[in-house]
């Protein structure tokens, strides 16, 4: 009897995995051939307790070994897949971004009710936690913060002005720049919010960290290049800053910092003392203005993400040539 029964549950649990693998596109991502597709049993061994590194509005990290490779594999924990082709056209989107500074996505399983994600590992965790985690206080000199703000700019550009297709991100923040060994950045996490929906009382909502969030988008609705860009000048302010991020009536980094800049013409309050050399002060206060372009209320005045990334470029150039006389 127990053997019939173990049977039964086997064979429904097949036809479920089959079901939802027809459901979540596998036919098209096999056709289209442009990424892995692991087994739900090739998953199941790192999906454990004592594996989880992360967790988040859209689900849970696990960190594990695939093919002889550190992966991150995120797995949702509620919300409802898109419809098949729109889900499979995203991911092949997706597998096509090969930048530096992006984290990579290497498969997916689909064998689930809701597709879980598989991402190459980055060792160092989030420019959130090594910023503001003071348990793991990480000494940050001007050069890294620099460097960690042009390459994640350069990834954001890439994104919007040289993939095939313009890639918007819609969620940038610290919390999803990734940091190496050697502190080069990956920006993750671009492209979540379309992959895997909320429930149905959410759909249609702006999805985003409120903390990070353009008012203009807020407003209307309408997910721009621009948001983006200025989602990415609060990332700025954190640098130079190492403050959260906090947004409230009473509270806002966003509100305190361009208030002092509109009265003194800069900021050089904000800066964090273990960068604010006297030799450094015009680097930072360069830094502090193109973060005010990048919060402009009016969209049509801030900065492309290619000039932001440009015009950071410059920065990094021009602080090695003084570091070296």
């Amino acid at each position: 009897m127990a053997v019939i029964l173990f049977l039964i549950i086997l064979h429904k649990e097949k036809k479920n995995m089959k079901e939802f693998y027809e459901k979540n596109g596998g036919p098209i991502l096999e056709k289209a051939d442009v990424i892995k597709l692991f087994k739900k049993g090739e998953l199941k061994p790192i999906l454990r307790s004592n594996n989880l590194i992360g967790k988040g509005c859209f689900g849970e990290v696990y960190k594990g070994l695939l093919d002889n490779k550190l992966v991150a594999i995120k797995k949702p924990i509620n919300g409802s897949v898109l419809e098949s082709e729109q889900f499979a056209n995203e991911v092949i989107i997706q597998s096509r971004v090969i930048h530096k500074n992006i984290v990579r996505l290497i498969g997916c399983c689909l064998e689930v009710d809701a597709p879980m994600l598989v991402y190459e590992f980055i060792s160092q965790g989030s420019l959130h936690d090594i910023l503001h985690n003071i348990n793991n206080n990480v000494a940050l000199n001007l050069s890294t913060r620099l460097s960690i703000a042009a390459q994640s700019a350069d990834g954001l550009a890439y994104m919007h002005s040289k993939a095939n297709i313009t890639i918007l991100h819609g969620d940038v923040k610290p919390a999803n720049i990734l940091l190496d060994d050697n502190f080069v950045p990956k920006v993750s996490d671009f492209g979540i919010s379309r992959l895997i929906q909320r429930d149905m009382e959410h759909t249609g909502s702006v999805i985003g960290d409120m903390n990070y969030m353009d008012p203009v988008y807020l407003q209307e609705g309408l997910l721009t290049e621009k948001s983006d860009v200025y989602s990415f000048g609060i990332v700025v302010l954190e640098l130079i800053s190492r403050r959260r991020a906090i947004h409230s009536e009473n509270n806002s980094l966003v509100k305190s910092f361009l208030e002092a800049h509109r009265k003194h013409k800069k900021a050089t309050g904000f800066f964090d003392k273990e960068i604010a050399l006297k030799e450094d002060l015009e680097l930072l206060d360069s830094l502090a203005s193109m973060a005010v372009e990048c919060l402009s209320l009016n969209v049509d005045q801030r900065p492309t993400m290619m000039e932001v990334a440009e015009r950071l470029l410059i920065l990094v150039r021009s602080h090695k040539v003084y570091g070296c006389l």
